[in-house]
């Protein structure tokens, strides 16, 4: 279940990497 959880933070930790890139990106645009 350890390594379950580890991917799930891991993606977890990702997606918010993700999203602030896309807000990044979208003000840069703007």
């Amino acid at each position: 279940m350890s390594g379950v959880h580890g991917g799930y933070t891991t993606a977890g930790v990702i997606l918010v990497l993700f999203i602030l890139l896309v807000i990044i990106s979208k003000g840069i645009l703007h």
